[in-house]
Protein backbone atom coordinates (compact mmCIF):
# COMPACT_ATOMS: atom_id res chain seq x y z
CA UNK A 1 0.00 0.00 0.00
CA UNK A 2 1.37 3.33 -0.85
CA UNK A 3 -0.20 6.62 0.93
CA UNK A 4 -2.49 9.12 -1.57
CA UNK A 5 -0.72 11.03 -3.34
CA UNK A 6 -0.27 14.87 -3.46
CA UNK A 7 1.08 16.73 -6.20
CA UNK A 8 3.40 19.10 -5.58
CA UNK A 9 2.19 21.99 -7.99
CA UNK A 10 -1.32 21.45 -6.65
CA UNK A 11 -2.48 22.71 -3.58
CA UNK A 12 -5.82 21.23 -3.82
CA UNK A 13 -4.00 17.78 -3.39
CA UNK A 14 -2.60 18.77 -0.09
CA UNK A 15 -3.79 16.94 2.94
CA UNK A 16 -5.27 18.52 6.13
CA UNK A 17 -2.16 18.11 8.34
CA UNK A 18 0.08 20.37 5.46
CA UNK A 19 -2.52 22.28 4.76
CA UNK A 20 -3.27 23.69 8.46
CA UNK A 21 0.86 23.47 8.99
CA UNK A 22 1.01 26.19 5.95
CA UNK A 23 -1.91 28.02 6.79
CA UNK A 24 0.20 28.74 10.32
CA UNK A 25 3.04 30.06 8.73
CA UNK A 26 1.41 32.43 5.98
CA UNK A 27 2.52 35.11 7.17
CA UNK A 28 5.72 33.92 7.32
CA UNK A 29 5.97 32.71 3.72
CA UNK A 30 4.48 35.91 2.25
CA UNK A 31 6.26 38.56 4.21
CA UNK A 32 9.82 36.56 3.36
CA UNK A 33 8.80 36.36 -0.22
CA UNK A 34 7.72 39.62 -0.29
CA UNK A 35 11.20 41.12 1.28
CA UNK A 36 13.43 39.04 -0.90
CA UNK A 37 11.41 40.36 -4.38
CA UNK A 38 12.06 43.82 -2.57
CA UNK A 39 15.38 43.26 -1.90
CA UNK A 40 15.83 42.19 -4.93
CA UNK A 41 14.60 45.03 -6.78
CA UNK A 42 16.94 47.46 -4.77
CA UNK A 43 19.81 45.36 -5.67
CA UNK A 44 19.38 45.45 -9.31
CA UNK A 45 18.42 49.14 -9.16
CA UNK A 46 21.88 49.73 -7.58
CA UNK A 47 25.51 50.06 -8.88
CA UNK A 48 25.36 46.13 -7.69
CA UNK A 49 28.73 46.92 -5.81
CA UNK A 50 26.94 47.20 -2.29
CA UNK A 51 26.93 44.09 -0.68
CA UNK A 52 23.34 41.83 -1.13
CA UNK A 53 21.12 42.42 2.08
CA UNK A 54 20.38 40.02 4.53
CA UNK A 55 16.80 39.14 4.31
CA UNK A 56 15.68 39.16 8.42
CA UNK A 57 13.10 36.46 8.08
CA UNK A 58 15.78 33.97 6.26
CA UNK A 59 16.18 32.03 9.22
CA UNK A 60 12.79 31.61 9.93
CA UNK A 61 12.28 30.83 6.20
CA UNK A 62 14.85 28.23 6.47
CA UNK A 63 13.64 26.42 9.45
CA UNK A 64 10.29 26.02 7.85
CA UNK A 65 11.39 24.39 4.61
CA UNK A 66 13.92 22.27 6.66
CA UNK A 67 10.62 20.87 9.21
CA UNK A 68 8.88 20.43 5.98
CA UNK A 69 11.50 18.19 4.69
CA UNK A 70 10.91 16.13 7.41
CA UNK A 71 7.17 16.23 7.38
CA UNK A 72 7.48 15.34 2.92
CA UNK A 73 9.59 12.12 3.80
CA UNK A 74 6.66 10.64 4.98
CA UNK A 75 4.21 11.54 2.41
CA UNK A 76 3.74 10.40 -1.46
CA UNK A 77 3.92 12.55 -4.18
CA UNK A 78 2.94 11.98 -8.01
CA UNK A 79 6.05 11.93 -10.33
CA UNK A 80 6.63 11.09 -14.12
CA UNK A 81 8.67 9.05 -15.63
CA UNK A 82 9.28 9.79 -19.50
CA UNK A 83 10.52 6.46 -21.57
CA UNK A 84 9.83 4.54 -24.63
CA UNK A 85 8.79 0.49 -23.82
CA UNK A 86 6.81 -2.25 -26.04
CA UNK A 87 3.72 -3.24 -25.22
CA UNK A 88 5.32 -6.69 -23.47
CA UNK A 89 7.21 -4.75 -21.24
CA UNK A 90 3.81 -1.76 -20.19
CA UNK A 91 2.49 -5.13 -19.11
CA UNK A 92 5.28 -6.74 -16.86
CA UNK A 93 5.62 -3.07 -15.36
CA UNK A 94 1.46 -2.98 -14.67
CA UNK A 95 2.38 -6.49 -13.60
CA UNK A 96 5.10 -6.34 -11.27
CA UNK A 97 6.25 -2.66 -11.05
CA UNK A 98 9.34 -0.91 -11.65
CA UNK A 99 12.58 -2.03 -10.82
CA UNK A 100 16.09 -0.29 -10.33
CA UNK A 101 18.59 -0.17 -13.36
CA UNK A 102 21.39 -2.40 -12.73
CA UNK A 103 24.40 -3.99 -14.93
CA UNK A 104 22.17 -7.55 -15.00
CA UNK A 105 19.03 -5.78 -15.27
CA UNK A 106 20.12 -4.11 -18.60
CA UNK A 107 21.62 -7.39 -19.50
CA UNK A 108 18.18 -8.86 -19.50
CA UNK A 109 16.38 -6.10 -20.79
CA UNK A 110 18.39 -6.58 -24.27
CA UNK A 111 17.67 -10.78 -23.79
CA UNK A 112 13.72 -10.00 -24.02
CA UNK A 113 14.18 -8.03 -27.24
CA UNK A 114 16.23 -10.43 -28.35
CA UNK A 115 13.40 -13.17 -27.55
CA UNK A 116 10.97 -10.80 -29.04
CA UNK A 117 12.69 -10.70 -32.32
CA UNK A 118 13.33 -6.85 -32.06
CA UNK A 119 17.30 -7.13 -31.74
CA UNK A 120 19.71 -9.82 -32.59
CA UNK A 121 22.40 -11.26 -30.35
CA UNK A 122 24.64 -9.33 -32.18
CA UNK A 123 22.84 -5.86 -31.50
CA UNK A 124 22.23 -6.99 -28.40
CA UNK A 125 26.23 -7.48 -27.42
CA UNK A 126 27.13 -4.60 -28.95
CA UNK A 127 24.40 -2.27 -26.95
CA UNK A 128 25.71 -3.90 -23.71
CA UNK A 129 29.21 -3.23 -24.28
CA UNK A 130 28.43 0.32 -25.32
CA UNK A 131 25.91 1.02 -22.00
CA UNK A 132 27.21 3.96 -19.78
CA UNK A 133 26.64 0.73 -16.92
CA UNK A 134 29.86 -0.22 -17.97
CA UNK A 135 33.37 1.21 -16.09
CA UNK A 136 33.02 3.92 -13.90
CA UNK A 137 29.26 4.91 -15.01
CA UNK A 138 28.09 2.27 -12.94
CA UNK A 139 28.24 4.02 -9.30
CA UNK A 140 26.14 7.16 -10.83
CA UNK A 141 24.00 5.37 -12.67
CA UNK A 142 23.20 2.05 -10.90
CA UNK A 143 20.50 1.19 -8.38
CA UNK A 144 18.39 4.82 -9.15
CA UNK A 145 14.62 4.70 -11.10
CA UNK A 146 14.00 8.61 -12.18
CA UNK A 147 11.10 10.58 -12.13
CA UNK A 148 10.19 14.59 -12.76
CA UNK A 149 7.67 15.91 -10.22
CA UNK A 150 5.47 17.93 -12.61
CA UNK A 151 4.31 16.63 -16.10
CA UNK A 152 6.53 18.22 -18.89
CA UNK A 153 5.01 18.90 -22.07
CA UNK A 154 5.85 15.31 -24.51
CA UNK A 155 7.43 17.70 -27.26
CA UNK A 156 9.61 19.29 -25.11
CA UNK A 157 13.91 18.98 -25.61
CA UNK A 158 14.32 17.61 -22.03
CA UNK A 159 12.36 14.78 -22.74
CA UNK A 160 12.18 13.68 -26.66
CA UNK A 161 15.43 11.99 -26.36
CA UNK A 162 13.64 9.16 -24.10
CA UNK A 163 10.94 9.44 -25.95
CA UNK A 164 12.35 8.78 -28.80
CA UNK A 165 14.76 5.99 -28.19
CA UNK A 166 14.25 2.76 -26.70
CA UNK A 167 16.04 1.50 -23.74
CA UNK A 168 16.75 4.55 -21.51
CA UNK A 169 20.34 6.11 -20.70
CA UNK A 170 21.33 1.98 -20.47
CA UNK A 171 21.28 1.77 -24.17
CA UNK A 172 21.04 4.81 -26.02
CA UNK A 173 22.79 7.14 -24.15
CA UNK A 174 26.34 8.13 -25.45
CA UNK A 175 25.73 5.79 -28.17
CA UNK A 176 27.51 7.35 -31.48
CA UNK A 177 26.54 4.39 -33.96
CA UNK A 178 24.16 5.35 -36.63
CA UNK A 179 22.84 1.97 -37.32
CA UNK A 180 22.63 1.48 -33.41
CA UNK A 181 20.57 4.50 -32.76
CA UNK A 182 18.40 3.92 -35.63
CA UNK A 183 17.38 0.21 -34.33
CA UNK A 184 16.80 2.09 -31.16
CA UNK A 185 13.74 4.25 -32.47
CA UNK A 186 11.98 1.32 -34.01
CA UNK A 187 11.33 -0.62 -30.85
CA UNK A 188 8.60 0.21 -28.54
CA UNK A 189 6.14 3.36 -28.22
CA UNK A 190 7.09 6.37 -26.25
CA UNK A 191 5.29 6.04 -23.04
CA UNK A 192 4.87 8.55 -19.43
CA UNK A 193 4.47 6.32 -16.09
CA UNK A 194 2.70 8.38 -13.52
CA UNK A 195 3.86 6.85 -10.29
CA UNK A 196 3.01 7.11 -6.80
CA UNK A 197 6.70 8.19 -5.48
CA UNK A 198 7.02 7.53 -1.25
CA UNK A 199 9.55 9.93 -0.29
CA UNK A 200 10.90 7.90 1.74
CA UNK A 201 12.15 5.72 -0.70
CA UNK A 202 14.34 9.24 -2.54
CA UNK A 203 17.11 11.24 -1.20
CA UNK A 204 14.67 14.72 -2.57
CA UNK A 205 12.59 15.23 0.36
CA UNK A 206 14.03 19.00 0.56
CA UNK A 207 13.23 19.57 -2.71
CA UNK A 208 9.63 18.32 -2.14
CA UNK A 209 9.63 20.84 0.36
CA UNK A 210 10.72 23.91 -1.69
CA UNK A 211 8.19 22.46 -4.24
CA UNK A 212 5.05 22.74 -1.68
CA UNK A 213 6.37 25.94 -0.33
CA UNK A 214 6.45 27.59 -3.49
CA UNK A 215 3.13 26.28 -4.26
CA UNK A 216 0.90 27.24 -1.40
CA UNK A 217 3.25 30.99 -1.83
CA UNK A 218 1.35 31.26 -5.08
CA UNK A 219 -2.06 31.24 -3.45
CA UNK A 220 -1.29 33.87 -1.32
CA UNK A 221 -0.26 36.29 -4.45
CA UNK A 222 3.52 35.58 -4.34
CA UNK A 223 5.72 34.87 -7.25
CA UNK A 224 8.54 31.96 -5.77
CA UNK A 225 10.90 30.31 -8.24
CA UNK A 226 9.33 27.17 -9.51
CA UNK A 227 8.81 23.77 -7.74
CA UNK A 228 9.41 21.28 -10.61
CA UNK A 229 12.60 18.97 -9.62
CA UNK A 230 14.01 15.97 -10.94
CA UNK A 231 14.04 12.57 -8.49
CA UNK A 232 14.95 8.92 -7.83
CA UNK A 233 13.54 6.01 -6.01
CA UNK A 234 16.34 4.07 -4.64
CA UNK A 235 13.87 1.16 -4.18
CA UNK A 236 12.02 -1.08 -6.36
CA UNK A 237 8.73 0.13 -6.71
CA UNK A 238 5.90 -2.11 -6.69
CA UNK A 239 2.64 -2.50 -8.87
CA UNK A 240 0.44 -0.88 -6.70
CA UNK A 241 2.67 2.85 -7.56
CA UNK A 242 1.94 2.65 -10.97
CA UNK A 243 -0.56 4.66 -11.06
CA UNK A 244 -1.15 5.01 -15.11
CA UNK A 245 0.91 4.47 -18.29
CA UNK A 246 0.17 6.81 -20.99
CA UNK A 247 1.02 5.57 -25.07
CA UNK A 248 1.66 7.50 -27.72
CA UNK A 249 -2.07 7.80 -29.19
CA UNK A 250 -3.53 7.99 -26.47
CA UNK A 251 -5.20 11.72 -25.76
CA UNK A 252 -4.07 12.02 -22.25
CA UNK A 253 -0.12 11.65 -24.06
CA UNK A 254 -0.86 14.42 -26.63
CA UNK A 255 -2.07 16.75 -23.43
CA UNK A 256 0.32 16.19 -20.76
CA UNK A 257 1.02 19.89 -19.28
CA UNK A 258 -1.58 21.59 -21.35
CA UNK A 259 -4.64 19.57 -20.18
CA UNK A 260 -3.61 16.66 -18.40
CA UNK A 261 -3.57 16.15 -15.37
CA UNK A 262 -6.78 18.24 -15.17
CA UNK A 263 -5.88 21.73 -13.36
CA UNK A 264 -2.20 21.42 -14.15
CA UNK A 265 -0.22 24.62 -15.08
CA UNK A 266 3.10 25.29 -16.21
CA UNK A 267 5.21 27.16 -13.96
CA UNK A 268 8.21 28.86 -15.81
CA UNK A 269 11.53 29.24 -14.25
CA UNK A 270 10.44 32.66 -12.99
CA UNK A 271 7.58 31.26 -11.68
CA UNK A 272 5.11 33.15 -13.40
CA UNK A 273 1.99 30.73 -14.84
CA UNK A 274 2.09 29.92 -18.72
Amino acid sequence: MVNEPIDTWNVKSFDPALLADFAANADLIRDYLETFRRQSREREASTRLMAYPENPLAGDYLALKERLMGIMASRTIRAWHYTRMTDDEVQLVRQNGVHLSTLETTRARFARQVAAGHITEEVADRLFADSPFQGDQLSARAGKFWMVSNPVLTTSSGVKPLLASWGGEAAHFWQQDSELKLILTTIGLPRVLEIAMPLAHSRHSYRAAEAVVATYARTLGCRPDGGSFDLYSQCALGPETILDVHSEGDESFTQFARGYPPGYMTVDANGDDD
